[in-house]
C-alpha cells in the first residue's frame, strides 16, 4: 500500500469516506491509511478530516497525479487505472513507444511535468517547460481497422483535442491543418501522431498519439523563447484552467474517440471542417515540384486539405508543412 492507492480512493469517493472503509478496501489499519494520508498533506493535497465524518478531498491535488486523474474518470474508460506521471522525460511520444515495444496494454496515458526533448511533426523541437503545459501522450492499438482508416487518425486527434479544450474551459480552440491548435490566430498546441508496425507482417501495430498544450506560460515567456509573434497559452488569452482537469477532459474526449473510430467519420469531419483556421487563407505548401500557392478551399474524406493552387490546377496535400500566408 502507499500514498497512490489512498489518493486514488480519496478522489473516488466523491465526498467523505472514513479511514475504516479505506483500511478495508485496501487491507491495512487505520494507522497506515492516516500516515499516507500525512504525506499526501505535505505534498499540498487539500485535504479535510472530522473524527466522526472521514476524510474529504476539497479540490485537486498541487501538481499532475495519475490517481487523481484516473479517479475523475469513468471506470469503463479506456484509460481508466493507466494513467502515469513523470517528473521529466526526454519526449512522453518517444517513452510510450518504447513502452510499447514491450507490451505496454492499450490506454497507457503518459503525462510528463516536463519534456527536455519534445517533438513535433518533422523532427521540428517543443517547447516543455515544467509546470506551464500539459504534455500528455497516449498508446492506441487498434484491431481490425483498415490502414486508410488509421492513416486519418491525427485528423481525428485534433477534433477531439479541439473539443476538450473547449469543454474544459470555454477556449475557443480553432485546428490549423494538420495536426495544430490555434487560439486568436497563434498555436496553442501540437500533436503528434505515430504509427507503428509489426516488422514480420507489416500489420500496424500500435499507435502513440501526443500532444503538448501550452497553458500557462506569458508573454514575457513567449518572447524569452523567441516564439512571441507565434504562440500563446490558455492563460494569457484569458481561459486558465487547472491541469488535472484539463487532462481528465482530455482523455475524455480520446476515450470517446476510440469508441467512435473509424464509424463515425462524418461526424469528426464535419466538426475538423467547421473549426478548420486554414480554410479560405492564402496558403504555400511543398508539392512534387517545389513550393506551391493558393488558397486553401477545403477538407476532403481522408483530412487531406485541398488547394486551389495559383497555377490553375486543384491540390490534394496529404502531408507536410502548411504555411498561412
Amino acid at each position: 500500500m502507499d500514498k497512490n492507492q489512498v489518493a486514488a480512493l480519496l478522489a473516488g469517493a466523491g465526498g467523505r469516506v472514513s479511514g475504516e472503509e479505506m483500511s478495508r478496501a485496501l487491507g491495512v489499519t487505520r494507522a497506515a491509511v492516516w500516515k499516507e494520508m500525512e504525506a499526501l498533506r505535505r505534498e499540498g493535497w487539500p485535504i479535510e478530516s472530522s473524527p466522526r465524518k472521514g476524510y474529504r478531498l476539497a479540490g485537486p491535488p498541487p501538481a499532475l497525479s495519475g490517481a487523481y486523474i484516473s479517479a475523475q474518470l469513468p471506470p469503463d474508460s479506456l484509460f481508466s487505472g493507466k494513467v502515469l506521471v513523470e517528473p521529466v522525460v526526454d519526449s512522453t511520444n518517444t517513452r510510450l513507444k518504447a513502452m510499447a515495444a514491450a507490451g505496454a496494454p492499450e490506454g497507457t496515458a503518459l503525462i510528463a511535468e516536463e519534456q527536455t526533448g519534445g517533438r513535433g511533426t518533422h523532427g521540428r523541437s517543443f517547447q516543455s517547460p515544467r509546470g506551464d503545459g500539459l504534455y500528455l501522450s497516449v498508446l492506441l492499438r487498434p484491431r481490425g481497422v483498415r490502414l486508410e482508416d488509421l492513416l486519418t487518425l491525427t485528423g481525428w486527434v485534433g477534433a477531439a483535442a479541439r473539443q476538450a479544450v473547449e469543454r474544459a474551459c470555454g477556449a475557443p480552440a480553432r485546428i490549423k491543418w494538420l495536426n495544430d491548435l490555434y487560439l486568436n490566430g497563434k498555436k496553442l498546441c501540437g500533436i503528434l501522431t505515430e504509427l507503428s508496425f509489426l516488422g514480420e507482417s507489416g500489420e500496424p501495430d500500435y499507435v502513440v498519439a501526443g500532444m503538448g498544450i501550452n497553458m500557462n506560460q506569458t508573454a514575457e515567456t513567449f518572447q524569452a523563447q523567441g516564439l512571441g509573434d507565434i504562440a500563446t497559452s490558455l492563460a494569457l488569452e484569458g481561459f486558465p484552467v487547472e491541469r488535472n482537469h484539463l487532462a481528465v477532459c482530455l482523455l475524455s474526449a480520446l476515450d470517446q474517440m476510440t469508441r467512435d473510430f473509424p464509424d463515425r467519420r462524418a461526424d469528426y469531419l464535419a466538426d475538423y471542417r467547421a473549426h478548420c483556421v486554414t480554410l479560405g487563407r492564402r496558403v504555400s505548401f511543398q508539392g512534387p515540384e517545389g513550393t506551391r500557392t493558393g488558397t486553401a478551399s477545403g477538407v476532403d474524406g481522408s483530412f487531406a486539405l485541398l488547394v486551389s493552387g495559383d497555377d490553375g490546377r486543384e491540390h490534394t496535400v496529404n502531408s507536410g508543412t502548411v504555411t498561412m500566408l
